[in-house]
């Protein structure tokens, strides 16, 4: 049986922490900038976590997550 390939995409989207949950940017920062607030962008600096069956999935498309 051969090896799993990795989804790349989802490689460099996610990332793990120390304690195993997955780690992910927000979207909707790239334009359209003007009429956002600055506390909105602030908050989608901000990294999000994926929890529950979300998870499960990635984690099949990245073996080492």
């Amino acid at each position: 049986m051969p090896k799993m390939k990795t989804n790349r995409s989802a490689a460099k989207r996610f990332s793990v922490t120390g304690s195993g949950k997955i780690r992910r940017n927000k979207g909707g920062k790239s334009h359209i900038n003007v009429k956002k607030s600055s506390k909105r962008m602030r908050r989608l600096l901000e990294t999000d976590f994926i929890e529950g069956s979300a998870a499960k999935k990635i984690k099949t498309y990245v073996p080492y997550l």
